[in-house]
């Protein structure tokens, strides 16, 4: 167990957490995958670490028009939706592992990955009991069963890896795009 402020922390991913963060970027990456100029633009924001520039393009989706918490460290970005205590904040993004590159960002393998995590991303939203078994199967930290429910919704063949990572998945990609993988994560932050 991880201690956090002198507190034993535990595993609080639910499925109605992931319903909510799934709902609320589902149209963010279907607007990437379909758009390339919007997906450029992105790429722009992320490289240049405009955070002005990544909030007029959230202003854009309307599931996250008044998203407050996102970032980004040149090489990715991240998107925190607020929760109540304990979990505080969950929070989605895609990057390159840090370490591997310095303010590079491809378009192309993005919008790769955004296509393959549509389905995934879909069916947490829509679906209450496949999200709640996804929750119930990280907080067993039951990898098996996490990565044959991720796997039967992501079908690429970009999809390298899907491992239980801070309360949540993280799905390595390695694309023909770029020479770098890319991670799409799904995590509750640490307090």
């Amino acid at each position: 167990m991880v201690k956090v402020n002198s507190k034993p922390w535990k595993p609080l991913v639910t499925g109605r957490v992931l319903r909510q963060v799934a709902a609320a970027m589902l149209p963010f990456y279907r607007r990437i995958a379909a758009s390339r100029s919007y997906a450029r633009e992105w790429t722009t924001a992320i490289v240049s670490a405009d955070l002005d520039l990544m909030r007029s393009l959230l202003s854009r989706i309307p599931s996250l028009e008044g998203v407050d918490n996102y970032g980004t460290n040149g090489i990715g970005y991240f998107i925190s939706f607020p929760f109540p205590l304990p979990i505080a904040f969950y929070t989605n993004g895609t990057t390159i592992p840090p370490g591997m590159a310095r303010y590079t960002f491809n378009t192309d393998a993005h919008r790769c990955i955004a296509r393959a995590v549509i389905p995934l991303y879909r069916e947490l939203a829509r679906n209450r009991n496949f999200a709640e078994s996804l929750a119930a199967a990280i907080r067993r930290n039951d990898i098996r069963a996490v990565r044959t429910m991720v796997r039967s919704l992501v079908k690429t063949s970009a999809l390298k890896s899907v491992s239980i990572e801070e309360n949540g998945l993280a799905l390595l990609f390695r694309t023909r795009f770029s020479k770098y993988p890319y991670r799409n994560l799904l995590f509750q932050e640490m307090m």
